[in-house]
This record gives structure tokens, C-alpha cells and sequence, in this order.
């Protein structure tokens, strides 16, 4: 499990085909040195297995379920990937459950900063930022306003949803941290909804039957 606080950003040096996957490499140092063998990571969000360590790099393997859910196939040479270690059992939740399995990817539809770069008061590094990702229609019924979303990785808070797009306001110690000063409009990313919108959106699915009917009893046994 990972809490989406990203740790450092890593570039990628190659994928290949290997014979049935393709294979990631990916260089960081600071955290590959901190990897073993089988060990779990977050890369852009996607959950992988490290393989191949040494103190400046390390690869992974990309199964064909995370070549169609992700963007990390599209990836080229040089691309910076957001890297998180998995979170200790008793460690602070910084951001919120992130699972790091993608549901899908979405597309960056704006990333603007707040103060327009003509006005004397901008400073492209200290000045907010505004993100928009137009997400897939499967994906929609889990962004809920003020709830949580994983992009790329990231712990986001959603603004604003307009049926479509969402709206995140994005500080620039993330913006810097993060790959997302290396992203353009148009650029794929990787979404996980959270989740327990995810399970609370499947309970009242379930319970959508005609025979349904809210008593005091369904309230009491569910917490309310």
C-alpha cells in the first residue's frame, strides 16, 4: 500500500521486450539503492516489482494487464517517473489509500499556473498551479468534489467535476517534486479513484433493488 506522497522522481532509461513483457529501466538514485529483489514499489502510480537491483537502478516488469490500464508503455527514454517506497505498517498516512492499481488513464487537459507569467508578481517557483485531467467515462462515478484521487501517483484532492474533467489545485512543492513540471496538455496520465469512494460506490449498487428501503436497522448496521 502507498499513501501517494511521492519520495523522489526517477527517468527512465529503457523499455524493451523481453519475450512476452516488456521490461522497465528505471534510474534513482537515492531509492534503488534502498530496493531488494521481489521488493514493491510505486511507479507513476502502477505497483511494480523490482528486479535487477543495483545502487543506481533498477527494472520491472510490465504485464500486458498494466500495458492497457497505464501509460507506462507509451513512455520513451528519458521520461521522469514519480517513485514511491511502500508505506510501513504504523507510518503516518500522509496522503490517502493508494493501492497503486491504475483504473485507467486519463488526459492533461490544462496545467496552468495561477498568476499569468505577464503579471510582475509571477514566479514559476512559488506560484500555484492548476491541473485538469478529462477522465475516462468508466472512471467518472468515482470522482467525487473534495474526495481523493491518485494521479500519476500523486495524493490530489479533487476541486472541482464537471461531469468530465477534474479540477485540482496543485502546490508547487508538487509540481517540482513531482514529474508533472515535465508533463504537457495532451499528455496521458495514470488515475486511481479511491478506493473507498470505490466500495462505497459499490455497496450502493448493490443495494439498488427494487426491494430496497432504508430503515433504522440498515442505518444501524452500516454505521450511521
Amino acid at each position: 500500500m502507498f499513501t501517494g506522497i511521492i519520495e523522489q522522481i526517477g527517468t527512465l532509461v529503457s523499455l524493451i521486450d523481453t519475450g512476452g513483457v516488456r521490461r522497465i529501466t528505471v534510474e534513482a538514485p537515492g531509492l534503488a539503492g534502498r530496493l531488494r529483489e521481489g521488493d514493491s514499489l510505486g511507479v507513476s502510480g502502477v505497483c511494480l516489482t523490482a528486479l535487477d537491483v543495483d545502487p543506481k537502478l533498477f527494472h520491472a516488469d510490465l504485464a500486458q494487464e498494466t500495458l492497457d490500464r497505464t501509460s507506462l508503455g507509451s513512455l520513451a527514454p528519458g521520461a521522469i517517473v514519480n517513485l514511491e517506497m511502500p508505506t510501513a505498517a504504523g507510518s503516518p498516512l500522509g496522503g490517502h489509500i493508494v493501492q497503486g492499481h491504475v483504473d485507467g488513464t486519463g488526459t492533461i487537459t490544462a496545467l496552468d499556473p495561477v498568476i499569468a507569467p505577464a503579471d510582475p508578481s509571477f514566479n514559476k517557483h512559488t506560484t500555484d498551479w492548476t491541473l485538469k485531467v478529462q477522465v475516462p467515462e468508466q472512471l467518472r462515478h468515482w470522482m467525487v468534489p473534495k474526495g481523493s484521487v491518485a494521479v500519476e501517483g500523486i495524493s490530489l484532492t479533487i476541486a472541482d467535476f464537471d461531469g468530465e474533467t477534474i479540477s485540482i489545485a496543485i502546490l508547487p512543492l508538487t509540481y517540482w517534486r513531482s514529474n508533472l513540471h515535465t508533463l504537457q496538455h495532451g499528455a496521458p496520465v495514470n488515475i486511481e479513484a479511491d478506493v473507498l469512494v470505490k466500495l462505497a460506490y459499490a455497496q450502493m449498487q448493490a443495494e439498488k433493488k427494487p426491494s430496497f428501503e432504508l430503515t433504522e436497522a440498515w442505518l444501524v448496521a452500516n454505521g450511521y
